[in-house]
């Protein structure tokens, strides 16, 4: 299958952020940026993969090496294709260009996507 390129946005928190932040960094060094917050990290990232779901996958149990109760809530990116994931469970899929959608979440991230077709 081809590589494809997804822009990820993710909440990751964790019973023990000082033991996945090694973790985290060597996955995102360079392809994006990671802030920590009061409830673990938020970040941001350009990744290259099969899919979405392999990339969430993989994020995830490497992290999950480091500390097992670590969590993921994750949107990526791929021309006008949205997923979103919590832990390993897809939430949602969505085709930007089609149709409005209303993210379920609270807070900075809360947004209405509407993109008109003509």
């Amino acid at each position: 299958m081809a590589q494809r390129k997804f822009r990820l946005w993710a909440q990751v928190n964790s019973d023990n952020p000082s033991a996945i932040k090694p973790a985290l960094e060597q996955i995102i060094v360079k392809k994006g940026t990671i802030r920590q917050t009061d409830q673990g990290f938020e970040v941001e990232a350009q990744l290259e993969g099969e899919s979405a779901r392999a990339l969430n996958r993989m994020i995830l149990s490497e992290l999950r090496k480091a500390e097992k109760r670590t969590r993921i809530r994750a949107e990526w990116t791929s021309d006008d294709t949205i997923e979103r994931f919590f832990d390993y469970v897809p939430k949602e899929l969505a085709n930007s260009g089609k149709m409005k959608l209303r993210v379920y979440e609270t807070g900075p991230r809360a947004l209405t996507i509407s993109k008109q077709t003509r």
